[in-house]
């Protein structure tokens, strides 16, 4: 597994390896969708007084956009400070101890992968390590995940707290938006998160890869945390990429469903290492995923079909993002 890490071997070439090239039509300049510089994600003050103003932005980013970044939302800068060290310094261990920290449990809830990892089959891989494990409230995987660098376990057991505080409270206001029941999102939609931290080594050609594909998160909510001064995040919108430049100290939300599911991808550099922490809301894999069904009517009907949300994953991980076709009614 060491020798497959883009971390072992990326600044031993001179050109990216034909495995990491994408074809034509993917590569960050082509011309299939322009870059656009004029257009930002609306940015959330979550700290404001006026919570039918805060809720009103909300839906109106996640419906026009799927993408938001917010500030003020009650995560210490000290705590996402820590939180980011660990992962920089967990990615800058040896390949052998990487894998050994990360290798514990037997059916992979903690894993670390290159690529996409899982068993997506595409044209090409992608240029990103990427450190993955479940962090539930009940804190029942916490011992499969690496004892080092020294704090881990203390530091990210902190901030997937806060996290998933932060994420309750944004799907508590998503739900007053679309007036559905308080707490709509709590219990079996919402009680399985994953963290994932992904490294994105410099890349001796960035035109011809990428570090992530153009897709859509098949969850609820996702937190991203971006390294400061790095822009490498494109969403798409009306035919144009646009950058999520990162905001000092504040949290790239990407929603989901009659909200928005932006489509996405990140872009690589040629000089300098860039990390990201995200932040996945899962629903339990047997919860039914369907259209909440205060929100049916005759004039909005259901455009999906419901099904496990295990089911759901599995289909996508094998078939790909053109599995999302086979759901529609």
């Amino acid at each position: 597994m060491d020798g497959k890490l883009v971390s072992s071997w990326y600044n031993l070439h001179s050109s990216v390896p034909q495995s990491y090239v994408q074809p034509p039509e993917r590569q960050p300049c082509n011309a299939v969708h322009v870059l656009s510089t004029n257009q930002k994600v609306p940015v959330i003050d979550l700290g404001g007084h006026d919570r039918d103003d805060i809720i009103r932005n909300i839906i109106k980013a996640s419906e026009e956009y799927g993408f938001f970044q917010v500030v003020n939302h009650g995560v210490a800068k000290e705590l996402m400070d820590d939180t980011y060290k660990i992962f920089k310094e967990f990615h800058a261990m040896l390949a052998n101890e990487k894998v050994r920290e990360s290798s514990k449990d037997p059916n992979g809830s903690c894993k670390l992968y290159t690529s996409c990892g899982g068993n997506i089959n595409d044209v090409a891989k992608y240029w990103k390590d990427s450190l993955e494990h479940r962090c539930p409230p009940s804190g029942e995987f916490t011992w499969y995940w690496p004892e080092k660098p020294d704090g881990y376990r203390e530091i990210v057991g902190r901030y997937t707290q806060e996290l998933r505080a932060l994420a309750l409270r944004i799907l508590d206001l998503i739900s007053e938006g679309l007036e559905l029941n308080p707490n709509y999102f709590t219990g079996e939609l919402s009680d399985s998160p994953v963290v994932i931290s992904h490294h994105y080594p410099p890349c001796p050609e960035p035109s011809l890869t990428l570090g992530a594909p153009q897709h859509k998160d098949p969850n609820i909510l996702t937190i991203l945390f971006q390294q400061p001064e790095i822009t490498a995040l494109q969403i798409l919108k009306d035919g144009a990429w646009i950058p999520i430049e990162p905001i000092p100290n504040a949290f790239v939300i990407i929603s989901n469903g009659r909200l928005k599911g932006a489509e996405h991808r990140v872009i690589t550099n040629s000089s300098t290492s860039r990390y990201t922490i995200a932040y996945f809301i899962y629903p339990r894999k047997e919860a039914i995923i369907g259209p909440a069904k205060p929100l049916l009517s005759s004039t909005s009907p259901p455009i999906y079909s419901s099904m496990e949300f295990g089911e759901m994953l599995e289909n996508l991980y094998n078939k790909g993002p053109n599995f999302e076709n086979e759901l529609h009614l």
